[in-house]
């Protein structure tokens, strides 16, 4: 009932932007202001949190919040602040509010949990083993937690608390217990339950550099450089330099694997100009997206719907479940972020998506918080859901597109920087 009340309130909406054609502008600024609604609206009432989903599935429902989904969405926070969506004040004391619940819940040697219970701030276990500290969901949350104290630098009550309690809980994450005492590997879980039985070592390439560059930033726990060196960069799947579609790809698997990988470390990481021994990351992520944009193009498993305008490829439900979709891992299922996150490397790509998405497709495609999360056109398929992972990069990869704010914010924080000349990273950015 409720989704059928959504479509008859949005359709009109829809139809009326079909006799009128919205600017580029227009369109984004409706798609990112909507898809923010996840956060705003959705956010969970006690914590404000983000919750994991849009609907109760796989066994965990409406409590069931994200730690690395709550770190997009005060980013998405911080977009809308800017963009007058929400005043600045409401923006800093929903981040506030947020930052009060996360100091009070467990932790693990500082490090927070994949999963957390969204009015308790108890543990959600992931999976059977994983019920402790998930280095990477930490990364991604502080990522987004430290952008926002960067923004919010005003001196008056409400952002000198937010502030104060970010680098509290900055200052208290232990990046290095997660090496186990060695200096060349650096582990995603501990738990007090199971203590490492996971023994998952962050090998790259994939969507963890971002828990390097933290983990190098810290002013108390700091990981040893060479561990990046030493760990990250050996890897069977690290160096590449192959060429798939007539696109040479620096780093990573086959193809490139799910085109998060280009999104969630570089929601504040600026790949403008950003390099190291091994790799231009702006290079990387625009031959990763184009090689998805390509093999889309291409087509080679005869799948419906694929084209110039409908591509995308990355994790996202699906018609089956849940997988990471990619062009080594086609399963005939287009993904809205994987395209629309990649405004930045391929904007004339994903402007042709947006639009087809939305103009061509809005009825079945568009609702309450944006783009539903997934659809498959050989199956008649479109998900009933939006996941924070996958709603978040869209309102900000869009908005670091337009304006670059997330990277500027990001690239200034003190801490990363330091951390950037630790790992031998250059960028126009770095002081």
């Amino acid at each position: 009932m409720i989704r059928l009340l959504l479509a008859i309130f949005l359709i009109p909406a829809f139809l009326s932007a079909q006799k009128k054609p919205l600017t580029d502008n227009q369109l984004l600024d409706l798609v990112q202001k909507q898809t923010f609604r996840y956060f705003w609206d959705f956010g969970h009432p006690v914590s404000g949190l983000a919750r994991e989903r849009s609907n109760q599935a796989f066994g965990y429902g409406d409590e069931t919040c994200t730690t690395g989904g709550t770190g997009f969405g005060v980013m998405a926070i911080v977009v809308a602040a800017d963009r007058g969506w929400i005043s600045r004040e409401e923006g800093a004391q929903r981040v506030q509010k947020i930052a009060r619940f996360l100091a009070k819940v467990p932790v693990y040697h500082g490090v927070f949990p994949h999963w957390l219970h969204g009015s308790t701030g108890q543990t959600i276990p992931f999976s059977r083993k994983d019920d402790g500290g998930d280095l990477v969901e930490t990364a991604l949350l502080f990522q987004g937690l430290l952008t926002a104290r960067q923004y919010f630098g005003r001196n008056n009550p409400t952002e000198n608390s937010l502030r104060g309690l970010i680098t509290m809980m900055w200052n208290e994450i232990e990046w290095d217990w997660y090496t186990q005492g060695s200096k060349n590997q650096l582990y995603w879980h501990w738990s007090p339950n199971n203590g490492w039985a996971m023994n998952f070592e962050l090998r790259g390439y994939n969507e963890t550099l971002i828990t390097y560059v933290l983990a190098a930033s810290s002013r108390r726990y700091a990981i040893n450089p060479d561990i990046y060196h030493k760990c990250y960069a050996k890897n069977d799947h690290f160096l590449n330099g192959k060429e798939f579609y007539g696109v040479k790809l620096p780093l990573g698997f086959d193809y490139g694997g799910p085109l998060f990988f280009a999104h969630y470390s570089f929601m504040g990481l600026d790949p403008r100009g950003l390099k190291d021994r091994y790799a231009d990351y702006w290079e990387q992520n625009v031959n990763h997206t184009r090689i998805n944009y390509l093999h889309c193009v291409k087509n080679p498993n005869g799948f419906k719907g694929y084209s110039a305008k409908c591509w995308g490829l990355t994790a996202s439900d699906n018609h089956e479940g849940y997988n990471a979709h990619s062009p080594t891992n086609d399963l005939g299922v287009i993904t809205p972020t994987a395209a629309l996150s990649s405004f930045p490397y391929t904007p004339a790509e994903s402007m042709a998506a947006l639009r087809y998405f939305y103009e061509e497709r809005g009825d079945q495609l568009w609702g309450e918080y944006g783009f539903y999360d997934a659809f498959n056109d050989s199956k008649n398929w479109v998900a009933p859901s939006y996941l924070a992972i996958d709603q978040g990069p869209i309102v900000v990869m869009i908005e670091n597109y337009r304006s670059g704010l997330l990277w500027n914010l990001f690239m200034e924080i003190p801490e990363i920087q330091d951390g950037l000349k630790k790992l031998g990273f250059e960028s126009p950015k770095i002081k």
